[in-house]
Protein backbone atom coordinates (compact mmCIF):
# COMPACT_ATOMS: atom_id res chain seq x y z
CA UNK A 1 0.00 0.00 0.00
CA UNK A 2 1.47 3.45 -1.11
CA UNK A 3 2.14 6.10 1.90
CA UNK A 4 -0.38 8.38 0.25
CA UNK A 5 -3.22 5.72 0.57
CA UNK A 6 -2.43 4.43 4.04
CA UNK A 7 -2.28 8.36 5.38
CA UNK A 8 -5.85 8.75 3.72
CA UNK A 9 -7.20 5.73 5.01
CA UNK A 10 -5.74 6.48 8.85
CA UNK A 11 -7.26 10.39 8.20
CA UNK A 12 -10.93 9.14 7.42
CA UNK A 13 -10.59 6.46 10.27
CA UNK A 14 -9.58 9.50 12.83
CA UNK A 15 -12.55 11.75 11.04
CA UNK A 16 -14.98 8.83 11.62
CA UNK A 17 -13.85 8.16 15.40
CA UNK A 18 -14.20 11.75 16.26
CA UNK A 19 -17.74 12.10 14.82
CA UNK A 20 -18.59 9.36 16.83
CA UNK A 21 -17.06 10.80 19.69
CA UNK A 22 -19.31 14.41 19.20
CA UNK A 23 -22.49 11.71 18.95
CA UNK A 24 -21.67 10.50 22.22
CA UNK A 25 -19.97 12.96 24.36
CA UNK A 26 -22.29 15.32 24.94
CA UNK A 27 -24.84 13.39 26.22
CA UNK A 28 -22.33 13.12 29.26
CA UNK A 29 -21.48 16.55 29.21
CA UNK A 30 -23.41 19.31 32.03
CA UNK A 31 -23.07 21.46 34.05
CA UNK A 32 -25.10 23.43 37.13
CA UNK A 33 -28.24 23.05 38.30
CA UNK A 34 -30.62 20.50 36.23
CA UNK A 35 -33.68 21.43 34.37
CA UNK A 36 -37.21 19.83 34.45
CA UNK A 37 -40.04 19.42 32.24
CA UNK A 38 -43.14 19.92 34.91
CA UNK A 39 -46.49 18.42 34.33
CA UNK A 40 -49.52 19.62 36.45
CA UNK A 41 -52.95 19.14 35.82
CA UNK A 42 -55.71 22.15 35.13
CA UNK A 43 -58.65 22.52 34.89
CA UNK A 44 -59.28 24.58 31.62
CA UNK A 45 -61.04 25.28 28.38
CA UNK A 46 -58.73 26.98 26.31
CA UNK A 47 -56.80 25.29 23.33
CA UNK A 48 -54.34 22.52 24.04
CA UNK A 49 -52.10 20.17 22.33
CA UNK A 50 -52.87 16.86 21.66
CA UNK A 51 -50.54 14.08 22.97
CA UNK A 52 -52.10 11.02 23.08
CA UNK A 53 -50.27 9.72 20.32
CA UNK A 54 -46.83 11.28 20.94
CA UNK A 55 -44.05 9.26 20.35
CA UNK A 56 -41.60 8.37 23.60
CA UNK A 57 -38.56 8.79 21.71
CA UNK A 58 -39.22 12.30 20.28
CA UNK A 59 -40.69 13.13 23.38
CA UNK A 60 -39.09 11.63 26.39
CA UNK A 61 -39.01 14.08 28.81
CA UNK A 62 -42.61 15.19 28.19
CA UNK A 63 -43.85 11.59 28.72
CA UNK A 64 -41.79 11.26 31.88
CA UNK A 65 -43.53 14.09 33.13
CA UNK A 66 -46.89 12.82 32.15
CA UNK A 67 -45.99 9.65 33.44
CA UNK A 68 -44.08 10.42 36.51
CA UNK A 69 -46.09 10.10 39.78
CA UNK A 70 -44.45 13.60 40.75
CA UNK A 71 -45.20 15.09 37.25
CA UNK A 72 -41.52 15.72 36.66
CA UNK A 73 -39.22 14.18 33.80
CA UNK A 74 -35.23 13.31 34.50
CA UNK A 75 -33.24 16.25 34.80
CA UNK A 76 -31.28 17.79 32.03
CA UNK A 77 -28.19 19.80 32.53
CA UNK A 78 -27.08 22.43 30.07
CA UNK A 79 -23.31 21.70 28.96
CA UNK A 80 -20.31 24.27 29.22
CA UNK A 81 -20.85 26.93 26.78
CA UNK A 82 -23.81 25.77 24.98
CA UNK A 83 -22.18 22.98 22.44
CA UNK A 84 -24.29 20.24 24.55
CA UNK A 85 -27.47 21.77 23.10
CA UNK A 86 -26.32 21.64 19.65
CA UNK A 87 -26.30 17.68 19.89
CA UNK A 88 -28.74 16.56 22.35
CA UNK A 89 -32.23 16.98 22.51
CA UNK A 90 -33.32 18.91 25.37
CA UNK A 91 -36.42 20.05 27.36
CA UNK A 92 -36.68 23.38 25.58
CA UNK A 93 -36.94 21.60 22.14
CA UNK A 94 -39.82 19.74 23.33
CA UNK A 95 -41.73 23.12 24.47
CA UNK A 96 -40.92 24.43 21.32
CA UNK A 97 -41.96 21.78 19.17
CA UNK A 98 -45.51 21.43 20.92
CA UNK A 99 -45.76 25.47 20.71
CA UNK A 100 -45.35 25.02 16.88
CA UNK A 101 -47.87 22.53 16.82
CA UNK A 102 -51.13 24.89 18.61
CA UNK A 103 -49.50 28.23 18.61
CA UNK A 104 -52.75 29.34 21.00
CA UNK A 105 -51.81 26.52 23.39
CA UNK A 106 -48.64 28.28 24.63
CA UNK A 107 -48.71 29.83 28.17
CA UNK A 108 -45.47 32.25 29.46
CA UNK A 109 -42.82 29.81 29.27
CA UNK A 110 -44.95 26.79 29.00
CA UNK A 111 -47.55 25.14 26.70
CA UNK A 112 -51.60 23.17 27.86
CA UNK A 113 -51.52 20.16 26.80
CA UNK A 114 -54.12 17.03 26.85
CA UNK A 115 -53.73 13.33 27.35
CA UNK A 116 -56.67 10.97 28.28
CA UNK A 117 -59.09 13.48 28.49
CA UNK A 118 -56.82 15.44 31.19
CA UNK A 119 -55.15 18.86 30.52
CA UNK A 120 -51.70 19.41 31.92
CA UNK A 121 -49.84 22.91 31.88
CA UNK A 122 -46.18 21.93 30.94
CA UNK A 123 -43.08 24.21 31.74
CA UNK A 124 -39.62 23.63 31.83
CA UNK A 125 -38.06 24.40 35.37
CA UNK A 126 -35.05 24.47 37.80
CA UNK A 127 -37.08 23.93 40.92
CA UNK A 128 -36.97 19.58 41.60
CA UNK A 129 -40.29 20.37 43.89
Amino acid sequence: MRPVTRNLLIAIALVIVALLALGALPSYLGSGDPYYLTAEGIETDEPAVDVNDVDERRYPFLTGALESADGRSEGYQLGPYGVKEWFTHTPFDEVDALTQRVPEAAVDDGVRVERDGQTYYVEVTQDPA
